[in-house]
């Protein structure tokens, strides 16, 4: 049956456990959350950066500037701290991705991604993902700056081994890099779901083990002639 969702409720930058106290944490750590709320609700580039500025509690009008550069480097901070904790779930699931089958790959992936759904802060940066463009490697086969030398692009690399006898290589990049972006749309709209309290039809397992369904369905799927 399904189960109404439970999302937590939007609070002032620098409160609560996540964020730490108005008057406790860095300003670079406030003005991080802050902007994570706010790309998350109004968009990276709707949210206006002196809006960032007043929900993180900081007199100085330059803050962002001063601590990060531009919108850009306030973003790629936000960006960071997701891959960063999302590096420590899936080590926690699968530190040796070499040689493990599609669907266990994909499950450890999908299920380090899903981490984020449990907390307020991961579920905005879901959505924060899903605007930025994607923008793995995996399509010149080199890492964005953000993930080389990473686990995280190690399972990447090794989602293509079990494809080799299915599909010519153009194919399965292709298919790799739209799985990601699957995975990351299908997680951003939970992550909506479960902060505006809407109903969902599926509780979290099933949702998740059907997004690797899904995502296997995509990348074994027959060639079509036109492709090959």
């Amino acid at each position: 049956m399904a189960r109404k969702s439970t999302g937590a409720r939007s609070t002032p930058a620098g409160e609560g456990s996540e964020g730490g106290s108005a008057g406790g944490g860095s300003a670079r750590e406030l003005l991080i959350r802050s902007a994570e709320r706010l790309f998350a609700v109004q968009g990276v580039h709707g949210a206006q950066l002196r809006e960032v500025v007043r929900q993180a509690g900081q007199a100085n009008p330059s803050a962002v500037q001063y601590h990060f550069g531009s919108r850009e480097g306030l973003l790629d901070a936000v960006m960071a701290e997701r891959r960063r904790r999302t590096e420590r779930a899936l080590a926690e699931r699968m530190p040796r991705p070499e040689g493990r089958s599609l669907g266990e790959l994909l499950g450890a992936l999908v299920g380090a991604e899903a981490t984020e759904l449990r907390t307020e802060r991961g579920r905005d940066c879901l959505r924060i993902s899903t605007q930025v463009s994607h923008r793995s490697g995996v399509r010149e086969r080199r890492p964005h700056a953000g993930l080389a030398g990473t686990l995280y692009w190690r399972l990447i690399l090794e989602l293509e081994a079990p494809l080799v006898p299915l599909a010519p290589e153009p194919v399965r990049l292709e298919r790799i890099d739209l799985a990601l972006t699957l995975i990351g749309a299908a997680l951003a709209e939970r992550a909506r779901q479960l902060a505006e309290g809407e109903p969902t039809l599926t509780g979290d397992g099933a949702y998740l083990a059907d997004l690797v369904s899904v995502c296997t369905g995509l990348l074994t799927a027959p060639v079509a002639a036109a492709e090959r």
